[in-house]
């Protein structure tokens, strides 16, 4: 399933913006997220979950986007490369999309993240890039809203990731549920 699966490009911003800086490796610190990233903490960073509830355990710690979407997307006139959509980590030949949550990523060889949902897309998108948003969007078979900007994830175990790193993949036990939203 993720046999050459890797880290592509990693990312980090110290102010709230929508693109991150590509860095030649982050450092994941447990509980928190990006160290120097301004999402990191153990409470909610993202500006309108501060303003509804400070004390929210923070969810997003971690935003990892599969390259495999910026092909995509560039393929649709939209030319949008790693970082740009503000994830942390980007990957390459791993479906993040179709993992459920609670499965288990180890980043090189220390860190482990946990996949606590996907991340939702907002306006921010369209401000970045006119008809973006439409273009993170689908629907499937049954008609259901698709997003595919991203996943998010808590950072279990700390340790420093770097492009070309591999990616392993642990998935929870039985029943699977779907990523949703977070």
């Amino acid at each position: 399933m993720a046999a050459d699966a890797r880290v592509l490009a990693v990312h980090r911003s110290s102010t709230h913006g929508f693109s991150k800086h590509a860095e030649e490796a982050i450092t994941l610190l447990a509980g928190l997220g990006v160290q120097g990233d301004a999402h990191a903490g153990a409470t909610v960073r993202h500006r309108s979950r501060v303003r509804r509830d400070p004390t929210q355990p923070n969810l997003r710690q971690l935003h990892l986007l599969q390259s495999e979407l910026f092909d995509e997307l560039v393929a649709r006139d939209h030319a949008v490369f790693p970082g740009e959509l503000g994830e942390n980590v980007t990957t390459r030949g791993l479906d993040l999309l179709a993992l459920p949550a609670g499965t288990r990523l180890r980043l090189g060889t220390q860190a482990v993240v946990e996949l606590t949902g996907l991340r939702n897309p907002c306006s921010q998108i369209d401000r970045f890039q006119p008809g973006l948003m439409a273009a993170v969007l689908d629907r499937d078979a049954q008609g259901a809203l698709v997003r595919k900007a991203g996943v998010m994830a808590v950072v279990l175990q700390g340790g420093d990731v770097a492009a070309g790193d591999a990616i392993g993949v642990e998935l929870p036990p039985a029943p699977h549920r779907a990523l949703e939203p977070v």
